[in-house]
C-alpha cells in the first residue's frame, strides 16, 4: 500500500517551479540556496525543512545530498545554465538540476 503524499508535500509540489542560474544569482549572494542532490526527492526535502525533521535534515547534510550551495557548485550553474527547479521554505530557496531525458 502506497502512502498517499501530504497536504504539505502537495502544496509544496505545486509551488515547484523551474527557473533559471540567472534568477537565483541574487538569492545565492544572500546564503539563501540549498543544493538538493538528483539522488533526493526535492519535495521530500523542502517537506523535511519546512517541518524541521532535524535527524532526517542532518542525515542528508552529512551525506552531502542536501547543502548550502557552493561558490564551486554555482559558478559550474554559471558557466552551464542548466534547467533548475526550484521551491521556497523560507528562509531557504532548494534547487536541484532538472534531470535531462
Amino acid at each position: 500500500m502506497t502512502q498517499e503524499p501530504s497536504t504539505l508535500y502537495a502544496k509544496l509540489l505545486g509551488e515547484t517551479a523551474s527557473i533559471t542560474w540567472k534568477e537565483l544569482e541574487p538569492f545565492f549572494a544572500k546564503g539563501a540556496l540549498l543544493w538538493v542532490d538528483p539522488s533526493l526527492d526535492l519535495i521530500a526535502a523542502a517537506e523535511a525543512v519546512a517541518t524541521d525533521e532535524g535527524e532526517k535534515v542532518a542525515a542528508w547534510l552529512a551525506a552531502d545530498t542536501l547543502a548550502k550551495l557552493s561558490e564551486t557548485r554555482a559558478l559550474d550553474l554559471f558557466e552551464r545554465d542548466p534547467q533548475l527547479w526550484a521551491v521556497v521554505v523560507s528562509p531557504w530557496i532548494l534547487i536541484q538540476e532538472r534531470a535531462t531525458s
